[in-house]
């Protein structure tokens, strides 16, 4: 299935969104009566998402995109006390209004990718286990890390991490242990509306701020003369992850040039060209923007000609199908910032093989 086929559900998701809505509605009266007109309003804005994220699903021939995504959504109205089956009946009545409305091919997929859906939502639970474990490595430090966040002090929390730090917890361990299960548990929170978009931003601020504190054992390994340029795709806002990789390329030695959130695909070539570089990371947290992903290796690759770039790609939507790296255009996709710069010494065989054998202990 092609992104162009998939882009007819894209540009007709008010429409469909809309007709999705008007026949729930019609069938149920009593949504009308609870929810109202801004209620209608608001279902409409949902089925929006649905179809957006539908339609990168049926691109890239994932269900399991869809499923993912439909779990999650289903957690979040949990919160927000509206039940499941006003989920389910939006998504049968989806794969429904684009059977008609679309057809051909295109609708086989999408009712495939809702079928898979419908058919793991009953195994979903209200809420998911938690990311923090006392008993995981570090799981202590990690807790208190994540509760003096959450009650606004950022300097007892930079100061948890700083001196453990000191006191020997090598800095891999704290990306590892401490902040990517604090912010994989505040995703979590904010899902089941137990924390604001403030929370979730503050605690994200406050540990980009105590990640560049550790900045200088970070920069002390030995250089092995290899250059990557990590970034996130256009309309990409959550850039933290993406952050943590070119990071621990830094600890493994390569020289990085870190581009950060929403970097347009010209600059990142330019940055490729400039830099020699011989990695380009690349990432999206969102199911929605796999499709951007697509478009700016596609450009990287023609910008760039005869000129050979090895392309990593990683996020929630790659981890969810370790197989979609392919239908986007790269070299590989790894689960987290250890991962990548493993793949990226096997990418590179004897060229790399200086540049994989292990992350200093910073």
């Amino acid at each position: 299935m092609t992104r162009t086929a998939a882009a007819e559900i894209t540009g007709r998701r008010d429409e469909l969104a809309q007709a999705v809505v008007s026949a729930q509605f019609a069938r149920r009266p009593a949504l009308r009566d609870r929810y109202g007109d801004a209620g209608a309003a608001k279902c409409a804005e949902d089925l929006r998402y649905h179809i957006l994220y539908l339609a990168e699903a049926v691109a890239a021939d994932s269900p399991r995109l869809f499923s993912e995504y439909a779990a999650w959504v289903k957690v979040l109205f949990a919160g927000l006390k509206i039940p499941a089956s006003d989920l389910r009946d939006s998504l049968e009545i989806l794969r429904e209004v684009v059977a008609e409305r679309v057809g051909g091919p295109v609708a086989d997929v999408a009712a495939r990718c809702i079928a898979a859906a419908l058919d793991g939502l009953p195994h979903v639970p209200d809420e998911p286990v938690a990311h923090l474990d006392p008993a995981a490595p570090h799981g202590w430090l990690a807790q208190r890390y994540l509760d003096a966040l959450l009650a606004g002090d950022r300097r007892t929390a930079t100061t948890l991490v700083l001196e453990a730090v000191e006191a020997g917890l090598p800095v891999r361990d704290a990306y590892l242990h401490v902040f990517q299960p604090t912010l994989r548990e505040v995703g979590r929170l904010w899902q089941l509306g137990r924390i604001s978009v403030a929370h979730e931003h503050f605690v994200t601020a406050a540990t980009q701020a105590t990640m560049s504190m550790l900045y200088p054992r970070i920069f002390a390994a030995e250089r092995h003369g290899l250059a990557l340029v990590a970034t996130c795709v256009s309309g990409e806002m959550h850039e933290i992850g993406i952050r943590m990789v070119a990071d621990f390329f830094e600890m493994a030695g390569w020289d990085t040039y870190y581009l950060g959130a929403n970097a347009p695909a010209a600059a990142v070539v330019r940055a490729v060209r400039e830099r020699n570089a011989a990695v380009l990371a690349v990432s999206a947290t969102i199911t929605a923007h796999v499709g951007a992903v697509a478009e700016l290796i596609r450009q990287v690759r023609e910008g760039l000609g005869d000129r050979r770039v090895h392309v990593i790609v990683g996020g929630y939507p790659f981890n969810i199908d370790p197989d979609l790296w392919r239908s986007v255009g790269a070299d590989g996709s790894a689960a987290g910032a250890e991962d990548a710069v493993t793949l990226a010494a096997r990418l590179g065989g004897a060229e790399f093989q200086d540049a994989g054998g292990g992350i200093a202990a910073a």
